[in-house]
């Protein structure tokens, strides 16, 4: 029984191989462990990720900012961050001897680019997002392909706001996270996580501001209706949050996006704004991260999926093959992938000396969503009978003209089917 369940184990998905047979990510004893390096196929996923987030954020108002990798000690010592997370820091000296740390988090400077002007509590909310590295010193033994690294891609977001808003903003990004999670099959629970009564000292901010989040946050979980599990003693030392937690295709759990409410850092920063009667009031912050990071939630995803990514998704979209290797063949093989291409479909042409099945199970190993064998037939046709992988649907007809079959996939890709 017990060599059964060891086998059964070793054939369960795993990212880091997965990832090196699909071409996705490299790790080098040159950079380091923990350091990921992402290849042309790998950035693909990363870029059409963020661009899922951050589309959906943008539509909710969200405007774009970028910080720089580094700052001084002074700015986590304001924010708290030094005191409770300075083990875990990369520090850096300077040649005059000035004490920097590369950033474990984003929320920070976010905090400085909202103070950098007096602000009126007419343009509260102020939401920012930007998807960043962040760094932490993480010991090698913890360290996991994807799962946990040392540099680590957040797709992060800040909102100042008033008391008033913070319902309305949580559930704003509560419609985001559920759209997200829905597009890759993933079962959502929720986990209320709060302070531990018992350890009053490890959490920053007043009694008063910690209860009005806590009911802020729970207004929005009676409003969606849904059933949190209790996450006593799991909030963050800033403040309490929502934990949404995945279910895998292996009937896994993970923890995934959080909304978290912030009145710590606005006090300890000193951030301001003048209400209706020209009094200087504080701000609510509301951190939201949709993946967490990249790298873990990639981690995740490849092995929900065993690396078959949708069609919107897929490094590589299309495979043409040529049967052979005819002049009019190549043609018109290099021609069909250049029209792919303008249409913004990823598409690569293989025309290998090998044999056109080898070429098929090629394709079939890094997991191509369709392939297209061009033969004199298909020449002298311009009519096709597309591969499609097989945890896909099949299409509608089994032979179609290059024009409609490119306009299907143009479309699935568009609406990120």
């Amino acid at each position: 029984m017990d060599e059964d369940k060891k086998t059964q184990q070793k054939e369960l998905p795993d990212h880091r191989k997965i990832g090196k047979e699909l071409d996705l990510f490299v790790f080098s004893d040159l950079v380091g462990p923990g350091l990921p390096l992402w290849t042309p196929r790998g950035t693909v996923l990363r870029e059409e990720l963020d661009r899922f987030v951050q589309d959906m954020r943008t539509e909710k108002g969200y405007k774009a900012v970028a910080i720089p990798h580094i700052t001084k000690q002074d700015l986590y010592e304001r924010s708290g961050h030094w005191s409770k997370f300075s083990d875990e820091l990369f520090h850096i000296s300077s040649r005059e001897g000035h004490e920097f740390a590369m950033k474990p988090m984003n929320c920070p400077h976010h905090t400085q680019i909202y103070a950098s002007r007096p602000r009126s509590y007419k343009e509260l909310p102020i939401r920012y997002r930007e998807t960043t590295l962040c760094y932490r010193d993480e010991q090698t033994g913890e360290l996991n392909g994807l799962s946990r690294t040392r540099a680590f891609t957040q797709d992060d977001a800040h909102v100042f706001c008033r008391e008033e808003h913070i319902l309305d903003e949580v559930l704003k990004i509560w419609e985001i996270i559920e759209k997200f999670y829905s597009a890759f099959d993933f079962e959502l629970s929720l986990r209320f996580s709060t302070r531990d009564p018992n350890e009053p000292d490890a959490y920053a901010g007043s009694n008063e501001n910690w209860e009005t989040a806590e009911t802020e946050l729970q207004k929005a979980i009676d409003k969606k209706g849904v059933k949190a599990s209790d996450g006593t003693g799991d909030a963050a030392f800033y403040g309490p949050k929502l934990d949404f937690v995945a279910k895998d295709s292996l009937e896994r759990i993970w923890q995934v996006a959080t909304i978290q409410i912030d009145f710590a850092q606005p006090e300890g920063l000193g951030l301001t704004y003048v209400n209706e009667d020209g009094e200087l009031k504080r701000p609510v912050m509301v951190h939201c991260a949709i993946m967490g990071s990249i790298e873990r939630f990639l981690a995740v995803y490849i092995e929900h999926s065993d690396g078959k990514f949708p069609i919107w998704l897929a490094p590589e979209q299309l495979r043409i093959t040529t049967l052979n290797d005819e002049e009019n063949i190549l043609k018109a093989a290099r021609d069909l992938v250049e029209k792919a291409n303008e249409q913004g479909i990823r598409a690569e042409l293989d025309d290998s000396n090998e044999t056109v099945g080898k070429k098929v199970r090629d394709a079939e190993h890094m997991k191509v969503p369709y392939t297209v064998v061009i033969g004199s037939k298909e020449v002298e046709s311009r009519q096709i009978t597309p591969r499609v992988r097989s945890d896909l649907p099949k299409l509608e007809k089994e032979t179609l003209g290059i024009d409609e079959f490119l306009a299907k996939v143009t479309e699935d890709a568009k609406t990120r089917k």
